[in-house]
């Protein structure tokens, strides 16, 4: 087993956020590779009890990250290393309730941060949002020492803010703390709503007969990472002993046109409906993403290994698989007008005429 992993191996470890798309592949992980406990801390605000993986070696708690009560409660289990996942997800979600964005992401991970270093944890890792924080004029590829003051939502806000309490906590305390900015994240475990990334809902409206809704621009460009490939990133980064205090890009490292992976997602679920044009998000103002891989690649030896069709046919595969929870869960409360045409407003979308709800197209 690599260094990386054995790393693992008896080890008391705590994930924040452990019942969401990222969290749940990794605690799934962290279990197989022999973890003592693997304790999830996650209010279910965005994850979903029936995704949360059971082992003898899980325990979760329902609670609130910024709640002191419940952080008592998971720090009473001695976790050596902390992954802190949990957030207010994410661009739209954090324009609609910039409060609640606010109370998660900065209060929630400031006081983690402080209960960590209380109860003397080895290593908190961080999850950033490469897509978030280099703002909307950064020269691509994007690399770690870019940063900029011009960010578009109280989600990309905070996630610079909870970067920055990362800083003062390795600077003031010495703690070991290390920043991993996500993009662009797929893959199984991710139930589609309104709040949610673009590919669960490809996925799901697909299955469900109906045309995907393209916002904007077709031939913009997105860093699409399965999540396995993050799982692994992630996992190097509680590891690596040069890794303390640095920010890392987890990526694939390409680029994949919105256009082309509508129409992927069409074919791979033989969805015949084609796409439809939706107004463009008005905090949406990168037309291409790419990060760079260097530094991830030469200090935690990083290298996403997932081809990107692969992946949308395994997540194809896992909607297929536990189609019936994520229909009962998928929520489009509020969607824009341009969807409201496609699915219902008030909880999951609509069938299609002819269609008995809860099958998907073409299983």
């Amino acid at each position: 087993m690599s260094a990386h992993l054995d790393h693992y191996r008896g080890r008391k470890i705590l994930v924040t956020g452990g019942a969401g798309a990222i969290g749940t592949n990794l605690c799934r992980r962290l279990a197989e590779l022999g973890a003592a406990t693997v304790v999830i801390l996650d209010d279910l605000s965005s994850g979903y009890e029936w995704n949360v993986p059971r082992a003898g070696n899980i325990l979760f708690v329902r609670g609130d990250v910024a709640d002191e009560v419940c952080l008592k409660r998971v720090f009473a289990e001695d976790p050596e290393i902390v992954f802190h996942l949990a957030a207010f997800f994410a661009n739209q979600n954090s324009v609609d309730y910039p409060e609640r964005d606010l109370h998660s992401n900065g209060l929630g991970t400031l006081r983690l941060l402080e209960y960590a270093r209380m109860n003397r944890a080895k290593r908190v890792v961080y999850a950033s949002s490469g897509c978030s924080i280099y703002g909307h004029a950064a020269p691509l590829p994007l690399r770690e020492e870019f940063m900029s003051m011009h960010l578009s939502t109280p989600y990309q806000i905070t996630k610079m803010l909870g970067e920055l309490y990362c800083n003062f906590f390795a600077n003031h305390f010495g703690m070991e703390v290390v920043k991993t900015r996500f993009f662009n994240s797929f893959g199984p475990g991710e139930v589609p709503g309104q709040y949610r990334n673009v590919i669960p809902n490809f996925v799901y409206w697909a299955m469900k007969g109906m045309p995907l809704p393209i916002a904007g621009d077709p031939d913009a460009t997105r860093d699409f990472t399965f999540v396995g490939d993050l799982v692994d990133g992630v996992l190097r980064a509680g590891y690596e002993p040069k890794a303390a205090g640095l920010e890392f890009n987890l990526a694939s490292g390409r680029e994949v046109r919105v256009g082309d992976l509508a129409e992927r997602v069409n074919r791979l679920t033989g969805n015949g409906a084609g796409t439809t044009m939706v107004g463009r998000r008005k905090w949406d103002n990168k037309s291409r993403i790419l990060a760079s891989l260097d530094r991830s690649r030469e200090v935690l030896g990083y290298d996403p290994t997932m081809e990107f069709e692969r992946g949308l046919q395994t997540t194809i595969d896992w909607f297929r698989e536990h189609w019936d929870d994520i229909d009962r869960s998928a929520s489009f409360l509020g969607a824009s007008s341009a969807i409201r045409g496609q699915v219902t407003v008030t909880g999951a979308a609509a069938a299609p005429p002819g269609r008995r709800k809860g099958s998907p197209a073409h299983r």
